[in-house]
C-alpha cells in the first residue's frame, strides 16, 4: 500500500461524516417523532423531514467517497477514463460533499432541536446533543445544551425569583421542587448552574431557619441550616445537590 493511499484510507475511515452509524443517528430520532405521532405538523415535521433529506445525502457522498478509496493496483490496467489522477479528482469532490453535507445535517438537527424545545420536548434535546457530541461535534453539543439550559431557566424563573429569607411554609415546599427541577434538567455544563442555584440556598435556608424558630424546634447538632442560610457554601457550587437534599430532608422534617 502507498503512502499516499494510506493517509487516504486514514482519513475516510476516521472522518466523523462518514461515520455512517453516528451520522444517522439523528435521522432515526426524526424517523421516530414522525412515526410516532402521525399528526405532527408545521415546523418540527419540515425540520425532520429536511434532516432525513439531507442524511439520505449525506449517505450517498459518504458512499461515493468509499467506493472511490484506491484499491491495491490490480493485474490488469486501469479502464479508460479511469486513471489515478481522475479517480483522485473524484474522490476529492465526493469527500467535500459529503463534509458540507455533514455540516448541514449538524445544522439541521440544531433547527430541529430548537423545534423540540419550542414544544417543551427536552429528552429529545438531550438525545440529540448526546447525538452530535459522540459525533464528534462538541461544540454543537454544547450549543444546545445551552439553549436547553436557557428553556429550562425560563420555565421556572418565576417560583425562582420569588425565592428569599421570609418564605412561608406553603411557599418552601415549591420553590425547593423548583431547584430541583433545575438541578435535574438543566445541563451540567450550562454556565453558572450550580453557582446560581447555590446563591439561592442561603434564602432558602433563612426561610427554613425562620420557620423552625418560630415552631420551637431545636436546631439539630448536625444542622447545616444556620450554616447555608449566611452563606457558608456559597463558594462550594459543587456541593449545591448535597446542600440542597440537606434542606429538603430537614423541611420535610417540619412538615410531618
Amino acid at each position: 500500500m502507498s503512502e499516499q493511499q494510506g493517509a487516504v484510507e486514514a482519513a475516510t475511515a476516521t472522518s466523523p461524516y462518514l461515520s455512517l452509524r453516528q451520522a444517522v443517528r439523528p435521522a432515526i430520532l426524526a424517523h421516530s417523532l414522525l412515526a410516532g405521532d402521525q399528526e405532527r405538523a408545521g415546523k418540527l415535521a419540515a425540520e425532520c423531514e429536511d434532516l432525513l433529506f439531507l442524511t439520505r445525502e449525506l449517505l450517498k457522498a459518504a458512499g461515493r467517497a468509499r467506493i472511490l478509496v484506491p484499491e491495491p493496483r490490480a493485474a490488469t490496467p486501469d479502464a479508460p477514463g479511469d486513471d489515478p489522477v481522475h479517480r483522485a479528482a473524484r474522490l476529492l469532490d465526493a469527500y467535500a460533499d459529503a463534509g458540507l453535507l455533514w455540516a448541514k445535517v449538524v445544522g439541521s438537527s440544531l433547527a430541529l432541536a430548537g423545534a423540540l424545545i419550542d414544544r417543551g420536548e427536552w429528552d429529545d434535546v438531550r438525545r440529540l446533543a448526546g447525538f452530535l457530541a459522540g459525533a464528534g461535534e462538541e461544540s454543537a453539543a454544547t450549543d444546545l445544551r445551552i439553549q436547553l439550559g436557557k428553556a429550562v431557566w425560563e420555565r421556572h424563573r418565576e417560583q425562582l425569583r420569588d425565592i428569599s429569607n421570609k418564605m412561608p411554609p406553603a411557599a418552601i415546599g415549591p420553590a425547593i421542587n423548583a431547584l430541583r427541577a433545575v438541578l435535574r434538567e438543566v445541563p451540567e455544563d450550562f454556565p453558572d448552574r450550580n453557582r446560581e442555584v447555590n446563591r439561592l440556598l442561603a434564602p432558602l435556608a433563612a426561610s427554613i431557619h425562620a420557620v423552625m424558630k418560630d415552631r420551637g424546634i431545636d436546631m439539630p447538632y448536625h444542622s447545616r441550616i444556620e450554616h447555608i442560610a449566611t452563606g457558608g457554601v456559597a463558594k462550594y457550587p459543587d456541593i449545591v445537590t448535597i446542600s440542597l437534599d440537606e434542606l429538603a430532608a430537614e423541611f420535610e422534617g417540619i412538615c410531618r
